[in-house]
């Protein structure tokens, strides 16, 4: 069995003092650096996603509704589009860029620079399971952990290492996960 890490959008504008701060976001950060740093040979591969918006269209608004609208956040060229400080990166083998021109929730609608998918490039290394971590709970971290168990890989999400957006959207995405056969462990930080 070959086993990835999937570190999903641990970005400065998501955790405390960016655009779209969900509280928790830099203790996410710094506790996957920890586990990385203790545990890291866990994981025979480590990748990263990024929301990386130009123009998403409807995805930003000025009176944002909080989950399909959005403030802006993680505009490319800026620092809140790059990874938290509290994040180390020296492991992470190629970063999935997604949301240029549209909404983007899940890493495996991203790419590499190189164009290359998400999905490829796991079946690629022959990689059969998949763990996530990162922000939010209730959205990236969902989606991309939804479309990981249906594009065939065995999948948990260490909730333990997870930041959520609010309590009722949360709640509603761990049922969800559960509902698709997604393992989980322990409990998702969340604010409200």
């Amino acid at each position: 069995m070959t086993r990835a890490l999937i570190i999903v959008d641990v970005q400065n504008d998501f955790c405390e003092g960016g655009s779209l701060a969900v509280a928790g976001g830099a203790a996410v950060a710094a506790g996957i650096s920890l586990v990385l740093e203790k545990a890291g040979d866990r994981w025979d591969h480590v990748v990263a996603t990024k929301d990386w918006h130009i123009n998403p269209g409807s995805h930003f608004s000025d009176t944002p509704d909080y989950l399909d609208s959005w403030p802006r956040h993680c505009v490319v060229g800026t620092p809140g589009a790059e990874f938290h400080p509290e994040l180390r990166t020296e492991r992470v083998e190629a970063v999935f860029r997604k949301g240029e021109y549209q909404a983007a929730y899940s890493g495996f609608e991203g790419q590499t620079e190189g164009g290359e998918t998400l999905a490829a490039w796991l079946r690629e290394r022959d990689v059969t399971e998949v763990e996530l971590v990162g922000i939010a709970t209730d959205h990236c971290v969902r989606a991309t952990a939804l479309d990981a168990r249906a594009e065939g890989f065995a999948t948990t999400v260490l909730l333990e290492l997870t930041a959520g957006v609010a309590a009722g959207t949360t709640a509603a995405a761990l049922e969800e996960l559960r509902a698709a056969s997604i393992e989980t462990t322990g409990t998702p930080v969340v604010s409200s």
